[in-house]
């Protein structure tokens, strides 16, 4: 899946950026990475609160081979019904939407309290 068809798909729910990484493309909403491309699949950014809707329509993780080790990421097949109905693709994209700013909140650094 190129670029253009990517950035179409999504345009429905929002107006993504995609970049090239990894030999796939990742999926960016102001700056932060919701989704990815790879081989032609594409998939979601999910987190605890997100896997079990993920589960539920049979979607597993993206997963990938890396010192003779599989590595599975928080990233989920997106669901067959997101590529037919727009109302559908909104919902799954605001899933990761969201799965993706919780992460990157919860990886701000935070500030100290001034001491006494």
């Amino acid at each position: 899946m190129d670029r253009e068809a990517i950035e179409d798909l999504f345009a429905p729910a929002a107006r993504v950026s995609v970049r090239r990484m990894f030999g796939g493309q990742g999926i960016f909403v102001d700056g932060i990475m919701v989704g990815l491309e790879a081989d032609g699949v594409l998939y979601l950014k999910s987190d605890d609160v997100t896997a079990p809707a993920f589960d539920a329509e049979g979607c597993g993780p993206f997963a990938y081979g890396e010192g003779g080790k599989r590595v599975i990421t928080s990233y989920r097949r997106m669901p067959e019904g997101a590529f037919e109905d727009p109302d559908e693709l909104r919902r799954w994209y605001a899933m990761a939407r969201d799965a993706a700013f919780r992460k990157a909140r919860d990886k701000r650094p935070r500030r100290r309290a001034a001491a006494p």
